[in-house]
């Protein structure tokens, strides 16, 4: 049998953005690396008092309580992630208050009840189309645009990794301090 690897506190003093951390994947990915030792930012839109247009219970205030319940450091950051003067905002704060971001996961989901339920392609109702689009993917691309900008100057940057698309499908990308 393999010996296990221990990753305890081998993140300590490292500053960790989830995206996305309310639930799931992202609030997983959250709490590992809190155990590792990281500070993480945990974003979402759901806040205890304003939980989800979609009636699901948890927020990122749980995240952050879990993780600091088992010893480590979490701020609970109410961020729409569709929003990028909401995103700017958070990206100011973390460097303003740790001058570092080295760790950022974007696990934002997709699902919301714009959705409706699975059907057939050609019963999908597209009025909300471009809600769908903003949320999904638009929300990425605004994240990484700022997570770039924060962590090229440390030269920092590494693949973008999102929990739905597999890591060995992700092609690294250059990475200039260049205008």
């Amino acid at each position: 049998m393999a010996k296990k690897r221990s990753f305890q506190k081998s993140l300590r003093g490292r500053v960790a953005l989830v995206a996305g951390a309310t639930r799931g994947a992202g609030r997983g990915i959250a709490r590992a690396l809190g155990e590792a030792g990281a500070t993480i930012y945990c974003t979402g839109r759901s806040v205890t008092g304003k939980p989800s247009p979609y009636g699901r219970p948890e927020t990122i205030d749980e995240t952050a309580s879990m993780i600091k319940a088992a010893g480590g450091i979490a701020i609970a950051a109410r961020v729409d992630h569709t929003s990028e003067r909401e995103v700017t905002a958070l990206f100011r704060r973390i460097l303003r208050t740790h001058h570092r971001l080295d760790v950022v996961v974007d696990s934002v989901a997709g699902e919301d009840p714009l959705l409706k339920p699975h059907g057939f392609l050609w019963q999908t109702d597209l009025r909300n189309a471009d809600a769908m689009f903003r949320q999904g993917l638009t929300s990425r691309i605004i994240t990484a645009k700022h997570a770039a900008r924060a962590m090229m100057p440390a030269k920092r940057m590494a693949s973008p990794f999102s929990p739905s698309r597999p890591a060995s499908s992700v092609r690294k990308p250059r990475c200039s301090t260049s205008g």
